[in-house]
């Protein structure tokens, strides 16, 4: 990892950080309904982004917006999206955090469980039929691994020699269930060697590790045209979401210890420092400056009016059905004898 790459990762770790520590203090605030953060996870999240190619494809679970940041979302783009106004992808039809970018190859999230999985065979299957050099990645929790999908999908893949990366990003909690109460065997990289697929466990919270497990992953799959399963041990810092308080199920020092000592950002920091790539200037005004357009961000995601309410109905089907005629018309009757219950900055 040269200079340039290894100041690139390290600057959109930091920005992914701050990014997700003021939207989370922005839903704290009210502002937001929901917000999820990658604390803990940075290294996972650009690391691996940064060992792939644009041309990859992108399967995400709920905790990557840092591969969507290094391939180039904009800060206005996620705040849009958090505020589901106008401009938002999804016209506000998502809750917040469900990013999704065609431009970018990233498969818009799905907050079910592991369906991203099978998903992710049958897209890198096509990828194989038409010849591309590409691959597919998909992310996913330990959680996950609990679900019919996570054998379906690994098995599809192995089968068919499907070009997919499965990483697993082993943070062990799902949610309040730790892996312990998960399964018994030893992690997940185990699991993707007893469906025949070669599989490796890295330190996810080492970026060098991680990048260079993702591009050697990323050769085998193309090259070879098979599936690769990475184990990614990482912790989650962070709560599971702004709906947890992770303090009722486990010890303040085990967060507190993950949060100092083991920082994926910090450990870093440290090595592009000892190659003398980086120094304390740099650090103050690149957090100062990440800071600004965030707070710049949300302050004019705002401000951008709601999509309007037509777009409730539209884009699934070619002539809309009448059951969801019958719908409208009971939601716009419903604003005319009661407007004042309804959000100002809907347009009707």
């Amino acid at each position: 990892v040269k200079k340039g790459l290894a100041v690139n990762m390290y600057s959109t770790m930091v920005a992914l950080q701050i990014m997700d520590t003021i939207f989370y203090e922005a839903q704290r605030q009210g502002r937001l309904s929901f917000y999820l953060t990658s604390t803990g996870e940075e290294a996972i999240n650009i690391a691996s982004a940064a060992a792939l190619t644009s041309d990859d494809i992108v399967l995400p679970q709920y905790r990557e917006p840092g591969v969507l940041l290094w391939r180039g979302f904009t800060l206005e783009e996620f705040a849009d999206q958090l505020f589901g106004n106008k401009n938002d992808y999804g016209k506000g039809r998502q809750m917040p955090i469900h990013y999704g970018s065609n431009k970018l190859n990233y498969f818009t999230v799905s907050s079910p469980l592991a369906t991203q999985l099978p998903q992710a065979a049958g897209v890198a299957y096509s990828l194989k039929m038409d010849k591309k050099e590409a691959c597919v990645v998909v992310y996913f929790g330990d959680g996950s691994t609990s679900e019919g999908d996570f054998h379906a999908g690994l098995n599809f893949a192995a089968v068919m020699e499907s070009p997919v990366i499965f990483l697993c990003r082993n943070n062990g909690w799902a949610i309040s269930t730790p892996v312990t109460e998960q399964f018994r065997s030893d992690g997940v990289a185990i699991k993707g060697q007893a469906y025949g697929i070669r599989s490796i466990r890295v330190d996810g919270n080492d970026a060098l590790a991680v990048y260079s497990a993702i591009r050697a992953a990323r050769q085998m799959a193309i090259k070879e045209q098979r599936p690769i399963l990475v184990e990614a041990m990482t912790y989650r810092v962070s709560h599971h979401s702004t709906s947890d308080d992770s303090t009722k199920y486990r010890c303040v020092k085990e967060i507190d210890q993950w949060r100092t000592e083991k920082n994926p950002i910090t450990r870093f920091r440290k090595w592009i420092q000892r190659n003398d790539w980086w120094d304390d200037q740099n650090e103050t005004e690149l957090r100062g400056n990440i800071r600004k357009q965030v707070v710049e961000a949300i302050q004019t995601a705002e401000k951008v009016e709601k999509p309007p309410l037509r777009d409730l109905f539209g884009d699934v089907y070619d002539k809309i059905p009448s059951n969801l005629q019958e719908q409208e018309r009971f939601i716009r009757d419903s604003i005319k004898r009661y407007p004042k219950e309804y959000p100002f900055d809907v347009p009707v």
